[in-house]
Parts: C-alpha cells; structure tokens; sequence
C-alpha cells in the first residue's frame, strides 16, 4: 500500500475569503472542453473520435476503444487524462491503416457518447492540446460571500499561482513518498507509468515549493532580478532535472536555497535522465465570467492553457472541497 503524504497548504495570491462551499458534487458540475492543437484532416491512417465521457476515466475508455476496433491499447492515443468526476469532452486517436473503420457510436452507453470520428494523419500524443475550457459549478457557499466578487476580479486581471493540483500527486499525496523511495532505492519501480508518475510528483513538489517560497516572500506578481521569463513574459520556476538552472541573481539564490534541503531528490531527478526545464510560476484564466444562479451557487467558465489547474483557480477563493471525490 502507498504510504500518504500531507501536502503543505501552498499560500495563496490574495485576501482569500472566509468562504466554504463543495465543488463536483454532481459530475455535471464540473465540465472539461479539450481544445486540440489541430482538427483532423478527413484523411491518414488514423481515425480520431471526439468523445464525451461522463464518470469514466480516460484509460478506461481507451481500452473500450481498442476493444471495439480491435487493436492493440498502444494504438490509442489522446492527448491528455481527463478527470473521471466530470463531464469531459476529449480526443482519442486509433491506428488503423488500410481498415475499414467501424462505427463507434455502437459503444455508446451512459458513460461514453462518440461525438465524431474523422480520418488523421498522425497519432494523438501526450501534450497535443492548446488548454481546456472549464464550467464549473460550486454548490453550498457560505460565509463572506460578497467579498468573493473582488477576488474573482483579482483573478481575471492578475492570474493564479500556477501550482500543480492535487491529482498531480496522486491519492492521499501517496506519490511523493513513493518517488523518494524510488530515487534513494529503497523502492525498485518496473512499470513505466508509475515510474513516471512518481518522478513527476517528486519534481511537481519542488516547483510548488519554490512558488510557494516567492509568495511566502510577497513576491507574487513580481519579476525578480535573474528571473527567466517565458514567451509570454511571465517568470517561470525551475521543474528540475540535468544541467544548471537558468536562472541567476536574486531569482537563482531563491530557487537554490529552496531545493537545498532536497538534493536527494534533486540528485535522482537528474540519474532519472529528466532535464532542466522551467514552467510559468503564474496561470492566467482567460474568458473568466461567473454568474450566481443561486445565493448560494456561483458558476464559473473560463479557459486553461494546457497541464494548468482548474483547481489553482478554486483554491484561491476559499475552502471549496471536492464533493465527488469524497464518495
């Protein structure tokens, strides 16, 4: 059995309301649009399906996929996991060169809703989306509900920290400790998935570190002298591995004294061959609207960039707990 792992509180960016409230407490209060990088082209070896799942995770429908044409798991593709307490539209690809292609909708059930197949040239592989759209809706809200307005407008102009969710670390954090174990040796991992599962919780943990340090600091919103900005302009932190960090000055004696308590798992990061990479220390929610359809519900819709967190967003607005999740 996995050993749990506490995940610190990260600090928030702003005066964070004294509000409680539930999110998912139905999967069709939580809706995930997947905004691919391309459209298929009508034509290649591979057929793509735009599918709504609802209760279902991502790897399950690829395997009732790969049933019904007949081919091997490995010849699906999509382009990321998708939540299994949601509404979640998203794309899978099939490999299936010089075959006739059967009709899909005759998996159709309450979990599964084939929207559309269409002929491409290339396979669906990890990362291939532009973001998500999220609809959200949050049920039960109490406490200072009005002060959740300023916020919200906090949040449309200024952003979010881009911390990794939750989900990054696995159940009850169990990831974490499993990837240490991992690293040092004490734990001998065969199957790939979870190796890079748990190399990715290790390495999620130090960038939320990091983040958490600069806003620990007061620094939220603020470049840094050394800091390294990405191509929209925006500071980025270190998502560790081989080579030297790219920052310097001030922003580099920030991320290196931070990591200095963990340079055993530093040290694994970079004998697990993963490379020096850097990732936006802020997340912008573009399209952001809310309505109230009732005193105590609010309704949120706005867009993600890809590998963000709906739940960065939520978390800044108080204590809104994971009603689904819980069952």
């Amino acid at each position: 059995m996995t050993e749990a792992f506490e995940l610190p509180d990260w600090p928030r960016a702003y005066n964070t309301p004294a509000v409680q409230g539930v999110f998912r407490s139905e999967n069709a209060d939580f809706r995930v649009t997947e905004l691919p990088l391309e459209a298929p082209s009508g034509e290649g070896e591979h057929v793509w399906l735009e599918v709504e799942k609802n209760g279902a995770n991502t790897a399950w429908v690829a395997k009732r996929l790969a049933e019904q044409a007949g081919v091997r798991e490995m010849d699906i593709g999509y382009a990321g996991l998708k939540d299994r307490h949601a509404i979640t539209r998203q794309w899978f690809s099939i490999y299936l060169p010089r075959v006739a292609e059967p009709d899909f909708s005759a998996i159709n059930d309450g979990e599964i809703q084939v929207l559309s197949q269409q002929r491409h040239v290339r396979k669906l592989r990890r990362g291939d989306l532009a973001g998500n759209r999220f609809e959200l809706r949050l049920r039960k809200l109490s406490g200072d509900l009005a002060a959740l307005e300023p916020v919200l407008q906090q949040i449309r102009e200024q952003g979010v920290p881009n911390y990794f969710g939750e989900q990054r670390f696995g159940h009850d954090g169990g990831n974490v400790p499993a990837g240490l174990a991992m690293l040092s040796g004490e734990l001998r991992v065969k199957n790939r998935n979870k190796r890079s599962l748990y190399l990715s919780a290790v390495r999620s943990l130090l960038f939320n570190q990091v983040l958490a340090e600069r806003l620990q600091r007061g620094l939220w919103g603020q470049t840094l002298a050394g800091d390294v900005l990405d191509e929209q302009g925006m500071a980025t932190g270190p998502l560790w591995g081989r080579g030297r960090l790219a920052s310097s000055e001030d922003a580099l004696a920030l991320e290196s004294e931070v990591v200095a308590s963990q340079q055993a798992a530093c040290d694994g990061l970079e004998h697990a061959g993963l490379k020096q990479e850097r990732r936006a220390l802020a997340a912008q929610p573009m399209q952001l609207q809310w309505q109230w359809p009732e005193a105590d519900e609010l309704t949120l819709s706005f867009l993600l960039a890809s590998g963000y967190y709906a739940t960065s967003v939520l978390r800044e607005l108080g204590h809104i707990e994971a009603a689904a999740l819980q069952q």
